[in-house]
């Protein structure tokens, strides 16, 4: 059953912090009551009663505060808004026009509307054509073409008015050479807004509503009352969406500049009503990409109040944390990183938390929060909520909009659910179903308990800070899904492996998919699904190219940085959320690297965990020197017996069950455990499995997975 809002809840001002910086906390209540925020230390992230557990610290000391909530509205829909549109005088004859692209087309949508002084023209479409709605202080007129509009296809509508005669003209016209529809009306005492604020996708300024779901193209305000194109008019305002394609901003060509701005992430860089398929990256052709696809359920900056700041001590050590919301009704978390000072001291290891990774999955609805799921959040005491019930926050880049087109962005500036301890993703049958934040808690409760020292940084302070970041560590370890990177963040790792530093990729699937970030916007990443990959959604025809960056979109691999490149093992094989074990290969007694399995005896290794119950599992990776593991690269272990369930990821297939790299389709289905040594000096341990820290616990953080862990991580840390 759909949910409208939870209790409590909220979202930061940035994933983390250093000591001495504010935190911003956005907090809405369900009922607007009164409220507390605590600080706690985030150890443990796992409710499963069979594991380390759910294990935050209690800070209150630090932070216990009770403050007054109220409720703050979540507006989904995107839409262009304009505050002040051409003069043309009130009694000028004008004509509202634009190309549209309808691709929800049974749902109704305002396309143009224009407000000013109690008068407001709007002009919609629905699969029934489009209508005109016209309204001023004394009267309305409403006048429709009751003509029929086909999903994916271009027309053009306008809306043309004359306040002397009060002729009132309605029509469209589809642009694949057929024949326009036009109505009229007329109206006794019509007035027309003149400079009033105007919107593209929605209506209402002041709580936009009726939003549209499809491609708009070309919007103008012209002199005279225009009855059939093409026509000769005076142009008071035309909007040229293929002008500053990366931006937020819509550009006005006409002679008063009227500018505006995009709410809510609309996607541009998408083909339009020109495009001849000669071109597919829209920085070649501007004019064949003067589209911007708007949805009814876009989501950005959810843009509310702030409720309170913190300023992070400077004694706090770097680590995870969260703010703990608790009201009458019910409680949420707001996770987040403190990072140490800018001047240390730094612990030798640095965790890098995967949140480009988190931000991607953040509310990822599955379908899959059925009675057996509920009753074992129940019956564990799991993080209660589930996006599947709350969609009013927005969907993840695994999920697709209403009209079936894929989600390319993704905000961390609302509640994600799904970042939160305690949160199950699956029901899983032999663990805990974790996975992403909560998943890499599993690794920090390992590093806590061990009493190794470290400090935390996240991918977005990577890519803001580069190699420059990573100096002060000896090494670096990744979390079980390191998915999403931009150029920035691969740079500074391949650089700091290069120039000495040590890496231990300690998950599956990683590197994988290229995401695109604007400096001016970022809280958000954009991600297009071009050719190739395991995908729940395609990137259209030329739309390959990501708006924000102008750089080719989809896998690493397909921008010839395959994963292999940097962490020696990429992407092979995966299935249902399951694992099995790895067996020593003959490497792993070699005598150069018999110290990474000092204290373990036997050849099978990870045969039980949290994730899936076995270590190499759900998403594996392999190596292919074709595709980059460098020379020299030893393969220590190799997973077996892959579960029923799995199968090779597209991207290795070719036809007739043949294979990129020569080998049988089935055996690609594995993980493998890796170590390389880099000319610089540095070394890199790569494990190839996402499910590899759900097997750091056995009865404890013991057993031989955590033992081979702690004698790469005590030896990745020392000088």
């Amino acid at each position: 059953m759909l949910q409208m809002e939870l209790p409590v809840t909220g979202y930061l001002d940035r994933f983390s912090h250093r000591p001495g910086e504010v935190f911003t906390a956005f907090v809405s209540l369900r009922e607007g009551s009164a409220y507390r925020a605590r600080l706690v230390r985030v150890i443990g992230g796992d409710p499963n009663p069979d594991g380390p557990g759910m294990r935050l610290e209690d800070l209150a000391h630090r932070l216990d505060r009770a403050c007054v909530g109220v409720r703050q509205d979540i507006a989904l829909g995107s839409y262009a808004t304009i505050q002040c549109g051409p003069a043309a005088g009130p009694n000028a004859r004008r004509t509202w026009s634009i190309l549209v692209c309808p691709t929800l087309p049974g749902t109704e949508g305002t396309v143009f509307s224009e407000e000013a002084d109690g008068c407001r023209v709007s002009l919609s479409v629905s699969g029934d054509g489009a209508a005109a709605r016209l309204r001023w202080p004394s009267g309305s007129v409403t006048v429709t073409t009751n003509g029929r509009m086909l999903a994916n296809h271009w027309y053009r509508v306008w809306v043309g008015a004359d306040p002397v005669s009060g002729q009132v003209i309605v029509g469209q016209q589809p642009l694949d050479g057929g024949a326009a529809v036009c109505m009229r009306a007329t109206a006794s005492g019509l007035e027309l807004p003149d400079r009033g604020t105007i919107m593209f996708a929605a209506e209402n300024p002041a709580a936009p509503t009726h939003h549209f779901t499809g491609k708009l193209e070309d919007p103008s305000i012209l002199r005279g009352c225009v009855e059939a194109w093409p026509s000769p008019f005076t142009v008071l305002a035309a909007w040229d969406f293929s002008r500053d394609i990366p931006s937020q901003t819509v550009v006005d060509t006409g002679p008063d500049a009227c500018h505006g701005q995009l709410i809510n992430l609309p996607t541009r860089a998408v083909v339009g009503a020109a495009w001849t398929g000669l071109e597919m990256c829209w920085r070649h052709a501007p004019r064949d990409y003067a589209a911007i696809h708007f949805h009814a359920d876009d989501l950005g900056d959810c843009e509310w109040e702030p409720s309170y700041t913190w300023n992070v001590p400077d004694d706090l050590p770097s680590g995870a944390y969260a703010f703990h919301l608790t009201c009458e009704s019910g409680e949420d978390f707001l996770p987040f990183y403190v990072l140490p000072k800018r001047a240390g001291p730094f612990a030798p290891i640095a965790f890098l938390a995967s949140t480009f990774t988190y931000q991607a999955y953040a509310n990822h609805a599955r379908g899959s929060a059925d009675a057996a799921y509920q009753d074992r959040v129940g019956a564990w005491g799991a993080y209660p909520y589930n996006p599947d019930q709350y969609p009013a926050y927005g969907r993840s880049m695994y999920n697709v909009h209403l009209d079936g087109s894929g989600i390319g962005f993704s905000s961390r500036l609302r509640p994600m659910l799904t970042m939160r301890p305690g949160f199950l993703t699956f029901n899983d049958a032999r663990g805990s179903g974790l996975r992403h934040y909560p998943a890499d808690t599993h690794l920090l409760a390992w590093l806590d308990a061990k009493g190794i020292a470290f400090d935390i940084v996240t991918d977005e302070d990577l890519d803001d800070g580069g190699v420059e970041l990573l100096r002060p560590y000896r090494a670096v370890l990744t979390g079980s899904h390191p998915e999403y990177h931009t150029p920035r963040t691969l740079d500074a790792l391949a650089a700091f492996t290069h120039g000495g530093g040590r890496m231990a990729y300690l998950g599956g699937n990683g590197f994988y998919w290229r995401v695109a970030r604007d400096p001016a916007m970022p809280w958000a990443i954009e991600l297009r699904r071009a050719e190739g990959g395991v995908r729940t959604w395609a990137a259209e025809p030329g739309e390959y190219y990501h708006q924000l960056d102008g750089a080719y979109g989809g896998l690493w691999r397909r921008n010839r940085r395959p994963p292999q490149m940097l962490a020696g093992v990429g992407f092979s094989g995966q299935g249902l959320f399951e694992g099995t074990h790895y067996r020593l290969l003959p490497a792993a007694r070699d005598p150069a690297f018999a110290w990474m399995f000092e204290g373990i005896d036997g050849d099978i290794l990870g045969d039980y965990g949290l994730s899936g119950g076995g270590a190499a599992g759900f998403e594996m990776d392999r190596a292919d020197p074709a595709l980059g593991t460098p020379d020299g690269t030893v393969i220590l272990a190799r997973s077996e017996d892959p579960p029923a369930s799995f199968f090779t990821v597209p991207e290795e297939v070719l036809a007739g069950r043949r294979t990129v790299s020569g080998e049988r389709l089935e055996d690609l289905m594995r993980a493998e455990i890796v170590y390389f040594e880099t000319a610089g000096g540095g070394a890199v341990f790569s494990v190839g499995s996402i499910t590899f820290c759900g097997s750091l616990w056995r009865n404890g953080f013991e057993g031989p997975v955590s033992r081979l862990l702690e004698n790469i991580v005590r030896k990745f840390g020392a000088p």
